[in-house]
């Protein structure tokens, strides 16, 4: 990481944290059941934010790695497997194609983080209801457990771009992971997911390992009796989340990987994703039975990434572009969107 990418990594680290404090002391200081409303308005700022980086990125993306020459420019291009064109003796018209590909990706990068975190979304009212926990707590575990989910997102990306990077082989192994969870997921739509809270692989280690309180303690994690420290069920929850999303990650950040190689984008693209992926939760948290095609959808979507880095340099042969990539993976998942809203499930009578 040279000077330039620890300033505009810094930064955008920086800006994350105010908007989280903000969000926890000032908006969320008072515990409460978080309205649709509410829940609207948040969903629109996060994706404001996310668009308005899109715009950053697309003029300023060159100061990501401090680009300064066209040697520089070359390197990258290299580096990252960028697919713009460099134009021979005009670097400003090369950096601005290298700023419009690396918007581009970014923007890709997060419309799938979006789309596969609605699976996780589903997972996660399962975990609420299963422990039953109260709804106006509910913001405070996801808080948390996003805090939790940037530090081993940002562990899993740039590691796995370590790994790329020396092993250019591990995209393949991505691709056929991809592919396969693709089918596992087209062929188990129809199965409910359940959660057996004293079976559950998470409460068993917890209860094995730490002292667990038998119930609730209002919002708090951490309890002590006797002297004694104690974990409560809410933190066990919590614990159940942060792995349910590490779970979710496996298969996110491959198929980001397939978009681009640069981790910067690939970390940028997660986070806003998953920043907005609390207000989403509330506001899908009453209609997500709605979308009963959306499975089938992230199916579609999971298939076409790994068939997409299987044939990657085919694709880019023919003039295939992440542009391109764009318009199929947001057609697949308005298609599904639209489908589950035209024809609605139907409900067993009797």
């Amino acid at each position: 990481m040279n000077l330039h990418e620890l300033i505009f990594f810094g930064g955008f680290l920086v800006f994350i944290a105010i908007m989280l404090a903000l969000d926890l002391d000032i908006f969320h200081k008072r515990e409460h059941i978080v309205s649709t409303r509410e829940a609207s308005a948040w969903t629109v700022v996060w994706v404001m934010l996310a668009l308005g980086f899109y715009a950053q990125l697309n003029f300023f993306g060159d100061k990501i790695h401090g680009i300064t020459s066209m040697e520089e420019l070359q390197s990258i291009a290299i580096k990252y497997k960028q697919p713009f064109e460099i134009i021979h003796g005009d670097f400003e018209a090369s950096i601005d194609n290298y700023q419009k590909v690396l918007s581009l990706e970014y923007l890709t990068g997060y419309v799938i983080e979006l789309s596969l975190s609605v699976d996780n979304i589903f997972v996660m009212i399962l975990i609420l209801s299963a422990f039953h926990v109260e709804k106006r707590f509910y913001h405070r575990v996801l808080f948390w457990g996003i805090i939790g989910a940037i530090v081993f997102r940002f562990l899993f990306i740039f590691i796995g771009a370590v790994l790329i990077a020396k092993f250019h082989w591990i995209i393949y192994i991505f691709a056929a992971f991809l592919i396969y969870t693709a089918i596992r997921m087209f062929l188990t739509r129809e199965e409910k997911d359940e959660i057996n809270p004293e079976q559950h692989a998470i409460v068993k280690l917890a209860t094995k390992y730490f002292a667990v309180h038998n119930q609730f303690e209002g919002n708090k994690f951490f309890i002590k009796i006797n002297g004694k420290r104690m974990i409560t069920p809410l933190f066990v929850v919590l614990l159940i989340i942060e792995f349910t999303d590490l779970v979710f990650a496996v298969d996110s950040i491959p198929a980001i990987f397939a978009v681009t190689q640069d981790p910067y984008i690939v970390f940028f693209s997660n986070i806003f994703a998953i920043l907005g992926l609390r207000s989403m939760f509330f506001l899908l948290l009453g209609s997500i039975d709605k979308f009963h095609y959306f499975k089938v959808g992230l199916s579609a979507l999971l298939l076409f990434i790994g068939v997409k880095m299987l044939i990657s340099e085919y694709l880019k042969d023919i003039g295939f572009k992440t542009g391109h990539s764009l318009i199929i993976i947001a057609s697949i998942i308005l298609i599904s969107i639209l489908a589950s809203l035209i024809f609605p499930k139907k409900q067993n009578v009797g």
